[in-house]
């Protein structure tokens, strides 16, 4: 399965050329909107255009909460690191894992050691 990722400006444009190796489209905001966009504006755009947002900032996993969204997903990085270098292969999994639940709606967090998937709406 094919997904369109759209990088948070908080994510490194290093990642494009490992989800495109992935079999994805990446794209990151910088290359669509004002870099100083509010999370709201970004999350419109993915939903809109049928992307799944990559970021590291929790600001979008508190948006899904808030707003009981059911869309767009989110895979949310949470490391000290967020570089792809040892990590890629590990991202790409996660991603893999999760393919069905990504299509339908989730929040994908992917740690050091672990992922784990919540399904939207986000609730309680």
């Amino acid at each position: 399965m094919s997904f369109n990722f759209l990088l948070d400006m908080n994510v490194s444009a290093e990642w494009i050329p490992i989800l495109t190796a992935a079999g994805h489209t990446a794209i990151r905001w910088s290359q669509l909107g004002p870099v100083d966009a509010e999370d709201t504006e970004v999350m419109t755009w993915a939903r809109t255009n049928s992307s799944i947002v990559f970021t590291n900032d929790l600001d979008f996993s508190q948006l899904l909460a808030l707003t009981n969204a059911t869309s767009p997903s989110v895979v949310l990085l949470r490391d000290q690191d967020v570089l792809p270098n040892d990590r890629s292969g590990q991202v790409v999994q996660a991603i893999r894992q999760a393919e069905t639940e990504l299509e339908s709606g989730a929040l994908l967090v992917i740690e050091t050691h672990r992922s784990r998937i919540r399904i939207l709406p986000l609730r309680g």
